[in-house]
């Protein structure tokens, strides 16, 4: 949102917002007096009383895959990924039925349909029926706050604030099954076993859902000393976390893009992901790419380049590289290119 403004000037820019105090320099910001943070809320307010906001209006995009499918003008839907539809277990029934359902109407009625990598975009075009040329990739970017500090001191000072051990292994992501953490546990035991790391293991971000069994496999394993849970990251503080960090380890089973891993490279973090989904459009040959399930490859890997300085030093140069390809900027600019485009076609095909 920051950026539109700043790439399209001609642009009118309107949101709607629950958030109060939210600073969208360039946007007109209209707030709904209903508590639309609760979900059942939002979805009322979404479907009913959107549509009168919206008139006037020449384009209303939505960023989170539902539209209002009574809106009184031309639509763009956003799908960030369809692990509702590819991973069906890992939800909650009210939660993927709702997607299910309204996902799959808010396409129909869109427009153009916006998929943040080409894996999202055949999954689209499968298990939603959307004709290929109605989808439209805009990948996600990575902010400048991400990048290498060099600072020392600061860093130093982030650790004694948070208690952080000096050398860590770092996870960033909800903690729910698609992130498949149980995986990186069960490695990060191997490593234990062998003694050969002296690493913490850092699972940090909020609790998803059906997230009771990594906390029992932690205790079950004996590493409640080893594996630390600081909980929700701030977006001040990531930045410093993924400087802290000597490893930066993901093995989700299904990412839409899959943006920590990106924020990992941006910062010069040395990263091992999965080999699955959006995962490789992003990390490229930037990073180590594993079956999300062999437990005893990420723990032969990630020891390999906790070991191998050289190795090491390689994967923080190729990151930073494949990060700059990823900006914010970008993706507000092929955003707005995509409204242009869907505007001048709708006025030029009613003249």
């Amino acid at each position: 949102m920051h950026y539109l403004p700043k790439v399209d000037k001609d642009l009118q820019l309107e949101a709607f917002t629950s958030v109060r105090n939210a600073l969208f320099p360039g946007w007109q910001l209209h707030h709904s007096r209903l508590p639309t943070r609760h979900p059942l809320v939002r979805m009322l307010w979404e479907q009913f009383c959107q549509p009168f906001s919206a008139r006037g209006l020449h384009l209303l995009h939505a960023p989170v895959y539902v539209s209002p499918l009574l809106a009184p003008c031309p639509t763009v839907v956003t799908i960030h990924d369809l692990s509702f539809m590819k991973l069906p277990g890992v939800f909650r029934a009210a939660n993927r039925s709702y997607l299910r359902l309204f996902t799959r109407l808010s396409v129909r009625k869109a427009e153009r349909v916006i998929v943040v990598s080409e894996n999202t975009r055949r999954d689209a075009a499968l298990l939603l029926g959307i004709p290929l040329e109605r989808i439209a990739v805009v990948p996600n970017g990575v902010d400048d706050t991400f990048h290498p500090i060099q600072n020392q001191k600061l860093i130093a000072e982030f650790r004694r604030r948070r208690d952080i051990p000096d050398k860590i292994i770092l996870f960033v992501g909800t903690i729910e099954p698609r992130k498949n953490v149980g995986t990186l546990i069960h490695a990060y035991a191997h490593l234990r076993e062998k003694r050969s790391v002296e690493h913490k293991l850092v699972i940090g971000g909020s609790i998803g859902w059906m997230y009771e069994p990594i906390f029992a496999l932690v205790e079950e394993l004996g590493l409640s000393e080893e594996v630390l849970f600081p909980g929700f990251l701030s977006p001040e503080e990531l930045p410093l976390w993924y400087n802290a960090a000597e490893l930066f380890a993901y093995p989700s089973l299904y990412e839409g893009f899959g943006l920590p891993p990106l924020e990992a490279m941006a910062c010069g973090t040395p990263v091992i992901t999965s080999n699955a989904s959006a995962l490789p459009e992003v990390v490229g040959k930037a990073g180590i790419m594993l079956d999300p399930h062999d437990a005893d490859a990420w723990a032969e890997t990630m020891e390999r380049v906790l070991l191998d300085t050289e190795l090491c030093e390689s994967l923080s140069k190729a990151g930073l590289k494949r990060a700059q390809r990823f900006s914010w900027q970008k993706t507000a600019q092929m955003t707005a290119s995509l409204y242009r485009s869907i505007m001048y076609n709708r006025t030029t095909s009613h003249v």
